[in-house]
């Protein structure tokens, strides 16, 4: 029996061993010849990144520069005025920014009480205001100005870019803007809202990089791999790359390092080999290439690893299930041997009759 396992185990792991073989001998894409090194961009040779194009999931932060509203413009809830009254008493001010509440009412303190403007120019908003006040005052001389409309509180701030290309402006609508860069953005924002604001300037940055990435891929020796997705800064490199994942995994092999570039190519794959021993024994930044954004940065496993791991998984269930058969047969054989050498005829277990 115990020869007969020995070589169903044989042949199983030359089995195993020439799949093995047969499967890694893909782990490395085919390679397209590349530019020579000195041609592409890496530490202490950076170049600066293309202009930046908007994508979902980018965060874009706006602020209204100039947003004068179109006239006649009807005072609205959440707009603010800013309100000036002379000769007032010296406890009882009015001066300064004064909210139009849900309600449509102005609200000029416990003293003076509240003043209806919701619909009404900001001229006629100063004389309603001019004769409440007249209950308190003899002759109030009043100034009312419109300091902010809702739609700048809306439209200022950050601004998600959403799945379908669009940012939301609140009650001004959405703007597509995915694909464009910075400045066709801000002319195109600023086109949207000139239908409500004359002449409207507004300033556009990005505070959030969420679409360009690059990834980090370590092989775990057969035992799948993991993935990080890290953002582009304009800066990276190998080196800083996998500084963010502290360092190479233990099964990772140092001599099988590359960065696969994207390609319009489906047919070849575009590899840059990492000499990762030259980049942190010697500082030799001929391969620390700087990362462009799609790019993979693959780290490949010891393939001992890899033929260790498929060889377990292969191997562990027959093992297991042999050992069983084994065990149970020694079992029966060791009760059978016990039974006929004891007292008993084997049958009854020496129990006399």
């Amino acid at each position: 029996m115990r020869t007969g396992f020995s070589t169903i185990r044989l042949s199983l792991i030359c089995l195993a061993v020439m799949l093995v073989a047969a499967s890694t001998g893909c782990m490395s894409p085919q390679k397209k010849t590349v530019p020579p090194i000195v041609e592409l961009p890496r530490e202490l040779k950076k170049t600066t990144q293309p202009a930046y194009t908007i994508e979902p999931p980018d965060i874009l932060q706006i602020d209204l520069i100039n947003a004068v509203p179109k006239q006649p413009y009807k005072l609205k809830t959440l707009d603010v005025l800013a309100i000036k009254v002379r000769e007032t008493p010296p406890d009882n001010p009015i001066l300064g920014l004064y909210p139009i509440e849900p309600d449509g009412r102005v609200n000029l303190g416990a003293f003076y009480g509240t003043i209806a403007v919701a619909g009404l120019s900001a001229e006629d908003a100063k004389k309603a205001v001019a004769k409440h006040l007249e209950k308190f005052l003899k002759v109030p001389e009043v100034e009312v100005t419109l300091a902010q409309t809702r739609g700048m509180q809306q439209v200022r701030g950050p601004h998600l870019v959403r799945p379908d290309g669009t940012i939301s402006l609140g009650t001004y609508g959405g703007v597509w803007v995915v694909g464009l860069t910075l400045a066709e953005a801000k002319a195109k924002i600023e086109e949207h809202l000139s239908i409500a604001f004359e002449t409207p300037e507004i300033s556009l940055d990005v505070t959030g990089y969420n679409s360009k990435v690059y990834y980090l891929i370590y092989d775990g020796g057969g035992a799948g791999q993991s993935v990080l997705r890290l953002p582009v800064t304009g800066n990276e490199t190998v080196l800083d790359a996998v500084s963010q994942a502290a360092g190479l995994q233990t099964v990772s092999d140092k001599r099988h390092i590359w960065v696969a570039r994207p390609s319009e190519d489906h047919c070849h794959c575009q590899n840059l080999p990492v000499d990762w021993k030259a980049i942190t024994e010697c500082g030799d930044v001929r391969t620390n290439y700087q990362l462009m954004p799609g790019d993979r940065i693959f780290v490949n496993s010891y393939k001992a690893t890899r033929i260790e791991t498929v060889l377990n998984r292969v191997l562990g269930p027959v093992e297991r299930a042999f050992g069983f058969t084994l065990l149970g047969t020694g079992l029966v054989r060791t009760l059978g041997n016990q039974s006929l050498n004891g007292n008993g005829n084997g049958f009854n277990n020496g129990v006399v009759q």
